[in-house]
């Protein structure tokens, strides 16, 4: 029997599962996409909500976080684990919790290249294009 998604996802905390996230992150920001690690790593993580997406063998495949203000970020999905759900589902994880806990919208600087997939899942750009750590961003917002 084939299952639709192959993988789980969860709310995890960043102090009891740091190194699945890092890990992710490294790998495609950090060594993928050429992030400085000073630009990476921020206090914000330990204030944060993160969603941990893991293959059915256990491997952690993705992750994203949700910070206290509504602000989704840091969406990672290892190579192999691309068009396959796994951002999707990471995405409406913290959209869900972000709406549990009362926020009236969710926003993010989408890399400019992913604005399509931002978009179909129900954000909009709400402002002008910036660079950040060397690539081309834009904030996009959805209302809960």
């Amino acid at each position: 029997m084939t299952t639709a998604h192959p993988f789980s996802v969860r709310i995890v905390d960043w102090q009891a599962d740091g190194a699945p996230l890092r890990a992710i992150r490294r790998a495609v920001f950090v060594d993928e996409q050429g992030v400085p690690e000073a630009l990476e790593w921020d206090d914000r993580d330990a204030r944060s909500a993160h969603a941990l997406a893991v293959g059915a063998d256990g491997t952690a495949i993705g992750c994203a976080r949700l910070l206290p203000d509504g602000h989704i970020g840091r969406v990672a999905v290892v190579r192999p684990w691309r068009r396959r759900g796994v951002g999707a589902a990471l995405l409406l994880w913290l959209v869900d919790l972000a709406r549990e806990r009362g926020h009236a919208s969710v926003v993010l600087n989408a890399q400019a290249q992913a604005t399509s997939f931002y978009r179909r899942h129900g954000f909009e750009v709400t402002g002008e294009a910036f660079e950040e750590a060397g690539i081309p961003h834009v904030v996009m917002q959805r209302p809960l």
